[in-house]
């Protein structure tokens, strides 16, 4: 079933609209009880949902781009290619993840970001597209995103810098123009 979908298709039958963060998005989920303003610890002062949850396709051409959030996120594959995933963490290294179906290969289908990690992905595989959801808790509000300096990320991690940079150029040339972060 899955040899007939397109990105195209599946933007249409899941009505997903470009996101300047994450290829195409829509979110599917909103907690609707809310942690009150000053119930969590720093940086999360304001009001906001227990958790939320998207949808989001990544072609090569509208890749996850170099972004981080406060919040934990969780990965999830659903269909189509693998996504490879750098992330850079605090303390100064990189990791590199392949989130996909072939679990025998050492792919996962689910993937912990810590919250405040930068990271950027791109799709590997035949097919060129990949589905997939994030689950964020607290649930994330547009000030929790922050877009990445790939000239100064790059810069502090030298081992996934040509990748950051190829990311980006992507982005700039075949990247959604205009969307919202969230």
């Amino acid at each position: 079933m899955t040899t007939e979908l397109t990105a195209a298709g599946i933007c249409s039958l899941l009505n997903l609209e470009p996101n300047a963060t994450c290829g195409s998005t829509r979110v599917s989920f909103v907690n609707q009880q809310s942690i009150a303003a000053g119930g969590l610890p720093a940086p999360f002062a304001d009001e906001r949902p227990l958790g939320s949850a998207l949808y989001f396709l990544v072609t090569p051409g509208s890749p996850v781009r170099l972004h981080r959030i406060r919040n934990e996120q969780l990965y999830h594959y659903d269909l189509g290619d693998p996504l490879e995933v750098f992330m850079l963490h605090a303390d100064g290294s990189s990791e590199r993840v392949i989130i996909g179906p072939d679990i025998r290969d050492g792919e996962r289908l689910q993937l912990r970001i810590p919250g405040n990690t930068f990271h950027a992905t791109r799709v590997i595989g035949h097919r060129q597209w990949f589905l997939g959801g994030s689950t964020e808790w607290p649930g994330v509000v547009p000030a929790d995103v922050e877009i990445g300096k790939v000239g100064e990320l790059a810069g502090s991690y030298p081992a996934v810098a040509a990748d950051l940079r190829a990311i980006a150029t992507s982005v700039q040339q075949d990247g959604p123009s205009g969307a919202s972060p969230r």
